[in-house]
């Protein structure tokens, strides 16, 4: 006997009809994120890529990532289009400190109820930091996933696969006392410390369309603004200077991130003094944030920093500025007794 009233995978949350809307929408968007090594177009079950030709002994480095709780931020203020871009970078950024170029990266959307636009805000984001990254968008999966998330909610995690030459790979192992540390720019939070900064921003009663004079913009511009890419001009780098160590500044701030790229028994001095944009001042003062907390979480106005020895300063400073970043010496590699802080700064940042 049939039944007599039958439900449809619609009426139990999942929308086939708008997910096929949304792969019809991201279509251009992907086509405009491409390399010549990329052998196969969106819709198969798996994406096909050659290894670049020109490399001796190429070595495939893999990274993954997210956003974190940036994109509460991106829900209260419903824009979706720049999120994309903070996950290429999380994933592009990482696999570089191992001084690979970004070769394809694939993500993965998970929400509740798929709304195809918003989703494709999101996807163009993606081909915007891939296109930054010098990397092919080769595919992903969105996965609608009814109760599972607040309504208009979604996650987002980044798979970025890179390529280095055997003998080029940056492992730390060349750093020595006395080699120069230089900061590159951060464009702000970047993608990190926001369940921190979220709290922040409670406590004071502000709501992400207020503007305080301090930051000469709202709480929500300056919150979502995108995690800067360093693919291109550290690659550039990499070619004019010996870059001997690269350390992308992320969960774990200054102060945990710069030794991980050291030998043992190796720190830094960093000497304050270098742009922090006005956000990170802000929170530290409506927290308030102790300074050793904020060195701890926030990258504090350095996106990345990298080693090079003291007598190439110079020209890697004329590379970095001939690519549009923002950077400067801001200390050196001195020996570290054991059990004292492998970062020390001096001054106030």
């Amino acid at each position: 006997m049939k039944p007599t009233n039958t439900i449809t995978y619609k009426d139990a949350g999942v929308d086939i009809d708008e997910g096929e809307a949304m792969v019809k929408a991201i279509q251009p968007i992907v086509a405009s994120a491409q390399r010549p090594e990329v052998m196969s177009g969106v819709g198969g079950f798996a994406a096909l890529v050659a290894l670049p030709t020109g490399y001796r002994e190429p070595i495939l480095v893999a990274g993954t990532d997210g956003v974190g709780t940036k994109l509460k931020i991106a829900f209260e203020m419903n824009r979706h289009d720049t999120i994309g871009i903070d996950l290429v970078a999380m994933c592009a950024n990482d696999v570089l400190a191992m001084g690979a170029e970004s070769l394809f990266f694939l993500d993965y959307y998970a929400c509740s109820a798929l709304r195809a636009q918003a989703g494709a805000d999101v996807v163009a984001g993606i081909a915007e930091g891939c296109r930054q990254a010098g990397a092919a968008l080769v595919g992903g999966e969105t996965a609608e996933l009814p109760g599972f998330y607040k309504p208009g909610e979604y996650d987002l995690a980044g798979f970025m696969v890179g390529v280095v030459e055997k003998d080029q790979i940056v492992t730390g192992a060349a750093v020595q006392a006395g080699d120069a540390v230089i900061g590159l720019s951060s464009s702000g939070l970047h993608s990190n410390g926001y369940s921190l900064a979220r709290r922040v921003v409670e406590n004071s009663g502000l709501s992400l369309s207020e503007a305080p004079e301090a930051l000469g913009e709202t709480l929500g511009e300056a919150l979502l603004r995108p995690t800067t890419i360093y693919v291109r001009p550290v690659r550039a780098l990499m070619e004019a200077v010996d870059v001997r160590a690269i350390a992308h500044i992320t969960g774990g701030g200054l102060l945990e991130n710069i030794p991980r790229t050291l030998p043992k028994g190796m720190g830094v001095a960093l000497q304050a003094g270098w742009p922090v944009p006005p956000i990170f001042r802000w929170l530290a003062q409506h927290g308030p944030i102790a300074a050793a907390e904020c060195h701890r979480v926030f990258n504090m106005g350095l996106g990345m920093t990298l080693v090079v020895p003291e007598a190439q300063v110079a020209r890697a400073l004329d590379v970095l500025s001939a690519h549009q970043v923002t950077a400067q010496r801001v200390g050196q590699v001195v020996a570290v007794p054991p059990g004292e802080p492998r970062v020390t700064i001096a001054g106030e940042v």
